[in-house]
């Protein structure tokens, strides 16, 4: 959760306090926060006010409640959501990144939803991989995802560019082309923008996930950019019952 602008609930900046106090080690993983009271005290709020913060965090996986115990932090908090792009399989993971399947690493030629977020011109050539997202034993999602052509990568995002044919070329474990992209872009601001679908699985992709024709799913199209350059775009399938997907906002 995260809120841009000059104006910020208090909640909101609360919650970011704690989120930086996890995050710089002064509540380490598999810590347990002070009681209400004292937490509240040290921190100079409201009860009020910290209680709805802390069940923000909660609901992003900062925090556990564990009976008798108290609020713990996770042994493994997210990432902050609102810094940085991350890639299905850790946002989706609960801690645990998901493991990534190749079914495809291929070139292919625009289609009308490259054509139309990536801006490919017709008969350049994309890279495009297909990949299924696994976590204890069971497939969570299917990911396509295409990166722009070559030569606009090499001109815009060399890194992500040669980090793209390395991976191709076998160096290094399976991961997604968005965790190539993250990895690659220490040193380049992205930004991303999603949309969300409800929709059913169809034949294939129930065959691919091991789930039926008409299971629910939900349809994410991601599209990231450096600057004002699209240098990937993403077709993510999530059936029922992949774990949670947390959704960060801003305005």
């Amino acid at each position: 959760m995260a809120v841009s602008g000059q104006r910020r609930r208090p909640v909101v900046a609360l919650y970011e306090r704690i989120a930086d106090a996890v995050h710089d080690g002064t509540y380490p993983p598999g810590s347990t926060l002070p009681s209400e009271p004292k937490l509240a005290a040290e921190l100079g709020v409201s009860r009020p006010a910290l209680r709805e913060a802390l069940l923000l965090l909660q609901e992003d996986g900062v925090l556990t409640v564990r009976r008798g115990v108290g609020r713990t932090v996770n042994d493994r908090p997210p990432r902050r959501g609102f810094e940085h792009v991350q890639p299905l399989e850790e946002l989706i993971g609960s801690g645990t990144p998901l493991r990534v399947r190749a079914l495809l690493r291929t070139v292919e030629e625009p289609t009308d939803f490259t054509t139309q977020h990536l801006l490919a011109p017709a008969r350049s050539e994309l890279r495009f991989w297909e990949s299924v997202l696994t976590g204890e034993g069971a497939a969570a999602a299917l990911s396509h995802e295409w990166a722009a052509p070559d030569e606009l990568l090499d001109r815009v995002h060399p890194e992500f560019a040669r980090a793209l044919r390395e991976a191709e070329a076998g160096s290094g474990g399976v991961v997604s082309m968005l965790a190539v992209l993250v990895a690659a872009s220490r040193e380049t601001a992205l930004t991303a923008h999603s949309g969300i679908t409800a929709t059913l699985l169809g034949r294939r992709r129930g065959e691919q996930l091991g789930r039926p024709a008409d299971t629910p799913a939900v349809l994410i199209t991601q599209v990231v950019r450096v600057g004002e350059t699209p240098v990937l775009a993403a077709k993510h399938m999530l059936p029922t019952g992949t774990p949670a997907l947390p959704v960060l906002q801003s305005h």
